[in-house]
C-alpha cells in the first residue's frame, strides 16, 4: 500500500498542480516515506519549490516531551527556509506565516483521537488558509486505531486546542477525511485537496495500521500501536492525579499508576462492576518508578492494557470505556481519593483538566455519583456514537 505522501512521489501528474507554486510543508518526526526519508527531503529532491516548513506540538523534531512545552521558530540549516512553530509563541499560523507559501501540504500521523492537537492543527490551518487564499493539502496517513467510534460528543462551548469541534473521543477517521468534514461543519471556503491512500484497508491486517509498515513515534510518547488502540481511553489520565507511565519507557498504555491504589483491588471492581468493557484487550498488573512527571521517583502499581496480539479483539475493544470503568472502580474502593487534577491544561484555566478533556463534565460527573450505573454512561455514549457514525459516514474515503 501507499500512504499519500508515497502516491505525490511517485505520480508526476499529482505533483503538475504544484508547479511555479511556493509549497509549505507541515510535518513532524513520523512524516516519513517508505524508505523512511523524511518527507521535507524527499519533496525537496523531488523539485518541490518547498519555501517553509510547520511544526505541530513537540516541534518538526518531536524533541518537546510534555504537554505546555512550546517550540521557537527557526531556521533549517540545511535548506535555509523558516520552520515556524505551531506550538509556540501561536497556535494557529499568522498571516504572516500564510505569506510564505502558496499551497500547505499537511502530512501529519495521526492517532485517531479527539484530544491530539494535530487535529486542531489542521482546523486552525484550514481557517487561516481560507481568509488567507490559499490551499490545503492532506498527504492522508492511516488511522491507527481504525474505523470504531467512541466516547461522548464534545459539548458546545467545550472548545479548545484538544476539543476541535463537536466530534467523539475515538473519532474513527484519517485526517484527510477530518478535513472535509472542518469543512462542511464550519462552512469553510478553502482549496482542499486529499492526495489518498492507495491500499489502505481499515478492518484489514493490523486493523488500521499496515503490517507493512513500521511504527514511528508521531509525539514522544506515541511508542506504538498498542499506545494509539489504547490512546482515546488513557489519554484521560492527563486530567487526574494518577500516573499515565509518563517518566517511563512505556507511557499512556496504563490505566492508572499510582505509589497508594491496590491494582489486584481495582481490577477486581472493574470486573465485578462492568465486565463487558473489559472485552477486546487484557490487562496486566505492573509496578514502575517514573523518572519524572506525577509520582517521579516513587513505586507505582498500576494495571497495563495490551491491546495486542492476540489478546485484542478490534470491534469488541472500547478504551474509553475502560477507562472510564477503571476511574469509576477507584472511586468505589477509594471514596475521597484525589481523582482530579486541578492544573492548567492547554492553557484552559477555568475548568477541570478532565471535562477540558473529555469535552464536558459528563464521565466526571458519572464517576463520582456514587449511585451511577453502566447503563448511565452507555446512554448518552452509545446515542453520541450513533449520531456521529451517521454524521461522518458520507464523508469516508476508504
Amino acid at each position: 500500500m501507499k500512504f499519500g505522501i508515497d502516491r505525490l512521489l511517485a505520480d508526476a501528474s499529482l505533483r503538475a498542480p504544484l508547479e511555479g507554486k511556493r509549497v509549505a510543508l507541515v510535518a513532524h518526526p513520523a512524516s516519513v516515506t517508505a524508505d523512511l526519508t523524511h518527507s521535507l527531503d524527499a519533496l525537496i529532491a523531488a523539485g518541490v519549490n518547498i519555501t517553509s516548513a510547520f511544526g505541530p506540538q513537540h516541534g518538526l523534531k518531536g524533541d518537546k516531551q510534555d504537554n505546555m512545552v512550546e517550540t521557537e521558530d527557526e531556521t533549517d540549516p540545511v535548506y535555509g527556509i523558516p520552520v515556524f512553530s505551531l506550538y509556540g509563541e501561536v497556535r494557529r499560523p499568522t498571516g504572516q506565516m500564510m505569506t510564505s507559501a502558496d499551497v500547505f501540504l499537511f502530512d501529519l500521523q495521526d492517532l485517531g483521537c479527539r484530544i491530539y492537537t494535530f487535529v486542531t492543527t489542521l482546523l486552525y490551518l484550514l481557517e487561516e488558509a481560507a481568509k488567507a487564499g490559499k490551499e490545503v493539502w492532506v498527504l492522508d496517513r492511516p488511522n491507527p486505531a481504525g474505523r470504531p467510534v467512541e466516547g461522548t460528543l464534545l459539548l458546545p462551548g467545550q472548545e479548545s486546542f484538544v476539543g476541535a469541534g463537536p466530534m467523539v473521543m475515538r473519532h474513527g477517521l484519517t485526517l484527510g477525511e477530518m478535513g472535509h468534514w472542518f469543512i462542511k461543519r464550519f462552512g469553510l471556503d478553502v482549496e482542499y485537496r486529499v492526495i489518498g491512500m492507495d491500499g489502505w484497508e481499515p478492518e484489514g491486517a493490523g486493523f488500521g495500521w499496515p503490517d507493512s509498515r513500521i511504527w514511528i513515534n508521531p509525539s514522544p510518547n506515541a511508542a506504538n500501536v498498542n499506545m494509539a488502540r489504547a490512546y482515546a481511553g488513557t489519554v484521560m489520565i492527563e486530567g487526574a492525579t494518577l500516573s499515565e507511565g509518563r517518566g517511563t519507557t512505556r507511557p499512556l498504555e496504563i490505566l492508572f499508576g499510582a505509589p497508594d491504589i491496590d491494582a489486584k483491588a481495582v481490577l477486581a471492581e472493574m470486573t465485578a462492576f462492568a465486565p463487558h468493557w473489559l472485552a477486546g484487550c487484557a490487562l496486566r498488573e505492573c509496578h514502575f518508578e517514573p523518572t519524572f512527571h506525577k509520582h517521579a521517583g516513587q513505586l507505582c502499581n498500576a494495571l497495563m492494557v495490551h491491546a495486542e496480539g492476540a489478546f485484542y479483539d478490534h470491534q469488541a475493544f472500547r478504551p474509553w470505556r475502560l477507562q472510564a470503568l477503571a476511574f469509576k472502580a477507584i472511586r468505589r474502593l477509594y471514596p475521597d481519593y484525589p481523582i482530579w487534577r486541578d492544573f492548567p491544561y492547554e492553557y484552559e484555566f477555568d475548568r477541570l483538566a478532565i471535562d477540558v478533556i473529555n469535552g464536558g463534565a459528563a464521565l466526571r460527573e458519572w464517576v463520582d455519583d456514587a449511585a451511577s450505573e453502566p447503563g448511565d454512561l452507555e446512554a448518552i455514549a452509545g446515542a453520541d456514537e450513533a449520531n456521529w457514525r451517521e454524521e461522518i459516514a458520507p464523508l469516508l474515503l476508504y
